[in-house]
C-alpha cells in the first residue's frame, strides 16, 4: 500500500511536537529557571551592569547577587513566603472551592446541556461555540463536558460529530480569554500582571484591578462566536465531509431531578445577586469606596470571594435537590476532591513562586525592561507592529509551554516592564498575551486536555491522531488570532479602555 507523503505543513507540526515533548515538566522547568536566575544574578552583579530607574530619575538600579552570603540567607529565609506569596495560588484555590462544588454536583454540566439544547437548530453551531466560551468561567470544566456533548449534538442532528466536537473545543479553549463574566483566569493573570507592573511603578500597580480586560473580553465573546460558527460551517465541516461512521446518538434532555436542581440553583443565584447588589448599589454600600466609587473599591478587591460564593451556593442547592449532597460530609468530600485535583498546580506554584521571587529580588526584570525598551526603541518597533509582534511571539511560545499561568509567570516580569517603558499599559500587554495564548491552545499537543480531546474524537474516528486533530483545529486558531488581533488594533486606534480604569497607554 502506497504511503501518503507528508507535506511541509505536517512535517512542521511533527517537528513542533518532537521539540515540545523534549521540554521538561513545568515544575522542573521553573526549578531550572530559578537556578538560572541565581547564577545569572551572580554573573551580572560581578560585571557591574546598572541602569537608571525608569520611574525615579537619578536612582540607580543594580542586579543583586543572590549567591553571596546575603543572597543565600534570602533564599532560605524567603522560601516559604515565596510559595505562599505566589500571586495566583490563593486566588485559584479559593475560586476553585466554589467552582468545585458546582462542577462535582453536576450543576455545570446540566447548565451547559440545558443551554445548548434550548438553542434553535439553525443557531446550534454558534450556540455551541458561545457555550464553550462561557464555560471558561468554570475553569477547565468545559473541556470535559462540551466537546463530547458537541459531538453528540451534531450526530443527533445528522451532521459530522467531529465538527461539533471541534466547534466546542474551539469555544472552550481558543475562547478561554473571552467571557461575559469575570473568571479565575482574570484573577490569576491579573495578579501576576499587577506584580509585574510594580517592578516599574508601584503606585500605578496599586490602582490596577483584576477586571482590567473586562470590557474587551465581553466584546470578544460576540466576535469569537461569529468567527467560530463561520469557520465550522464554511471550512471545517465541508473539509470533514459526510460522516460515514456507524456511531449514531440520540440527545437526551434533562431529567426531572436535574430540572428541579436547576430551579433551586437559579433561585439561589438570584438571591445571591440581589444580596451582592445591596452591598454595592446603594451610595453608602459597604463594598463601595469611601468616596462612593466602584472602580477602585472593596468590591473590586472582593471579586474572588464573590465569584466563589456565587458558584458555591447554587452548586450546594443543586446538589441537595438532586440528592448528590445529603449531608455536610458530602460537601466536605467534594471540596476535598477539588483540592486534591489541584495538587499539580500547588506543586507548580512552589517552584514558580521561587522563580518569580528570585527574578524580582535580583532586579534582573528591571534591568531587562530598561535594556529591552531601549532595544525596541532603537529598532523603531512601536505601536501596532509591536503589539502584533508580541502576539506572534507569545503564540509560538505557547506551542511549547501549554500552561497559561506558567507562561505568564515567566513572561510578565519581562514584557510588562518593557511595554510600560514604551508607553503601553500592563493591561494592554496582558490582553495581547491572552489573545495569543488562547488562540493557539487548540493546536499544541502540550495543552493539558489535548490528549483527552483526541480520546473523545476516536469514538467517532478510530484513526484520529495528533496531526489530524491539529489540522482540524488549525483554521480556528488562525482566524481567531487574526480577527481578535484586528479588534485589539481597532480598540487601540480609538483609545478605548480595556476594562474599568484600564487604559491602553501608560504614563509615568
Amino acid at each position: 500500500m502506497k504511503t501518503k507523503r507528508k507535506g511541509l505543513f505536517q512535517k512542521s507540526l511533527d517537528r513542533i511536537e518532537l521539540i515540545g515533548n523534549k521540554l521538561p515538566h513545568p515544575v522542573t522547568l521553573f526549578a531550572l529557571l530559578a537556578l538560572a536566575v541565581l547564577v545569572i544574578s551572580s554573573i551580572i552583579s560581578a560585571i557591574g551592569i546598572t541602569v537608571e530607574h525608569p520611574g525615579q530619575e537619578g536612582e540607580i538600579i543594580e542586579v543583586k547577587n543572590l549567591l553571596n552570603a546575603e543572597g543565600i540567607q534570602y533564599i532560605f529565609a524567603s522560601m516559604v513566603d515565596n510559595f505562599i506569596g505566589f500571586a495566583p495560588l490563593g486566588v485559584v484555590l479559593v475560586t476553585m472551592l466554589g467552582i468545585g462544588i458546582a462542577e462535582r454536583t453536576g450543576l455545570i454540566s446540566a447548565v451547559l446541556r440545558a443551554f445548548v439544547l434550548s438553542v434553535p437548530k439553525f443557531l446550534i453551531t454558534g450556540g455551541l461555540v458561545f457555550a464553550g466560551i462561557m464555560s471558561s468561567v468554570a475553569s477547565d470544566a468545559g473541556y470535559v463536558v462540551l466537546p463530547p456533548l458537541g459531538a453528540v449534538i451534531f450526530a443527533a442532528l445528522g451532521r459530522h460529530p467531529l465538527a461539533g466536537l471541534a466547534a466546542a473545543f474551539a469555544g472552550v479553549s481558543a475562547g478561554f480569554s473571552a467571557n461575559l463574566l469575570l473568571s479565575a483566569t482574570d484573577a490569576m493573570l491579573g495578579e501576576m500582571t499587577i506584580a509585574a507592573a510594580a517592578i516599574i511603578d508601584p503606585t500605578y500597580a496599586e490602582g490596577m484591578n483584576i477586571a482590567m480586560n473586562y470590557y474587551f473580553i465581553i466584546a470578544s465573546v460576540f466576535l469569537l462566536t461569529i468567527v467560530g460558527a463561520i469557520v465550522t460551517e464554511k471550512v471545517v465541516e465541508p473539509r470533514l465531509g459526510e460522516y460515514k461512521g456507524q456511531y449514531r446518538e440520540d440527545l437526551n434532555g434533562l431529567t426531572a431531578e436535574e430540572k428541579k436542581g436547576l430551579l433551586w440553583a437559579g433561585i439561589s443565584v438570584l438571591v445571591g445577586i440581589i444580596l451582592t447588589a445591596l452591598l454595592i448599589v446603594p451610595e453608602n454600600g459597604v463594598l463601595r469606596a469611601e468616596d462612593g466609587g466602584i472602580v477602585q473599591s472593596p468590591f473590586m478587591s472582593s471579586l474572588v470571594p464573590i465569584i466563589t460564593i456565587l458558584f458555591f451556593i447554587p452548586g450546594l442547592f443543586y446538589g441537595i435537590a438532586t440528592k448528590n449532597i445529603r449531608s455536610d460530609k458530602d460537601v466536605a468530600a467534594h471540596l476535598t476532591d477539588t483540592m486534591a485535583a489541584m495538587g499539580m498546580f500547588i506543586v507548580l506554584a512552589f517552584t514558580a513562586g521561587q522563580f518569580v521571587a528570585y527574578f524580582t529580588e535580583s532586579n534582573i526584570g528591571m534591568v531587562l525592561g530598561v535594556y529591552g525598551a531601549e532595544a525596541l526603541e532603537a529598532a523603531n518597533l512601536t505601536g501596532i507592529p509591536l503589539i502584533i509582534g508580541f502576539i506572534v511571539v507569545t503564540g509560538i511560545i505557547n506551542l511549547f509551554i501549554g500552561s497559561a499561568s506558567a507562561k505568564w509567570a515567566m513572561m510578565a516580569p519581562v514584557f510588562v516592564p518593557i511595554m510600560m517603558q514604551l508607553g503601553y499599559s500592563p493591561e494592554l500587554t496582558q490582553m495581547a498575551y491572552r489573545i495569543a495564548d488562547s488562540s493557539t491552545n487548540i493546536i499544541t499537543p502540550l495543552m493539558t486536555y489535548f490528549a483527552i480531546i483526541i480520546a473523545f474524537a476516536q469514538k467517532y474516528d478510530k484513526k484520529m491522531g495528533i496531526g489530524t486533530l491539529i489540522s482540524v483545529m488549525f483554521p480556528y486558531s488562525i482566524f481567531f488570532m487574526i480577527f481578535w488581533s484586528l479588534m485589539l488594533i481597532v480598540w487601540m486606534l480609538f483609545g478605548l479602555d480595556l476594562g474599568p480604569a484600564s487604559p491602553i497607554l501608560y504614563s509615568k
